[in-house]
């Protein structure tokens, strides 16, 4: 087995979604928690590993890689035979739609997601913007009419659902997802949260978020008064 250090964060969808990926491939991950909040990814170290500080990044053995949608590609490409055809097509037109489907959550989901927390998280604010919060909904609504089949692209799972779907738990652990308006993207998660690793690797992390920012908005709006 390789010995792979991932850096990341039980809270982060990025890294929930990297982590996914790897038991959905049968791989052990060496987990080095990063504790955001306590800045560690702003150490001279953490630095010199990613220019950019952020989480997930894996060192596979000298080779690092960082941005979760990378690291996704990155090892189903070198460790996913056979289930590497499977998560991350071929196909080339299949191929197209879980890069479209990455490229919706970095640049929809999770962009959404983390413009209304980071405030909050990181700088004290004490108020929920209501065009953010219809932001989220409006994401909800993009994916929902996107799911016409039973996952992101076609009727089996590809990196195009495990990295949604960190992002989306996320989401709907603060913003529950009504499934009398979002049948398809409900239904797209009980599929989902039926894989026997995803209760520890994914939902456990969504929902100890949602407690954190619960937690800082009560604070932040405390010492305000």
């Amino acid at each position: 087995m390789p010995n792979i250090k991932l850096y990341t964060a039980k809270l982060s969808p990025p890294g929930r979604s990297v982590e996914l990926t790897a038991k959905a491939l049968g791989l052990e991950l060496d987990i080095v928690p990063i504790n955001l909040l306590a800045q560690e990814h702003l150490t001279a170290a953490f630095r010199k590993l990613n220019p950019q500080h952020t989480i997930p990044v894996i060192d596979d053995n000298g080779t690092i890689v960082w941005d979760s949608h990378a690291i996704n590609v990155y090892l189903v490409s070198k460790y996913g035979k056979p289930e590497g055809d499977s998560l991350y097509p071929s196909d080339v037109v299949q191929r197209a739609k879980v890069n479209a489907a990455l490229h919706f959550d970095s640049g929809v989901l999770f962009a959404r997601f983390r413009f209304y927390l980071e405030p909050i998280l990181y700088y004290g604010a004490t108020e929920t913007p209501q065009e953010k919060i219809d932001n989220l909904y409006r994401a909800y609504e993009l994916l929902n009419d996107t799911l016409v089949d039973e996952y992101i692209v076609g009727n089996e799972m590809t990196l195009a659902d495990l990295s949604c779907i960190a992002s989306i738990a996320s989401m709907h652990a603060i913003f529950p997802i009504d499934a009398g308006k979002y049948p398809r993207l409900a239904g797209w998660v009980e599929r989902l949260a039926k894989l026997p690793y995803y209760e520890a690797t994914n939902r456990a992390g969504a929902e100890e978020l949602a407690q954190l920012y619960r937690a800082k908005l009560e604070q932040n709006r405390t010492n305000a008064k």
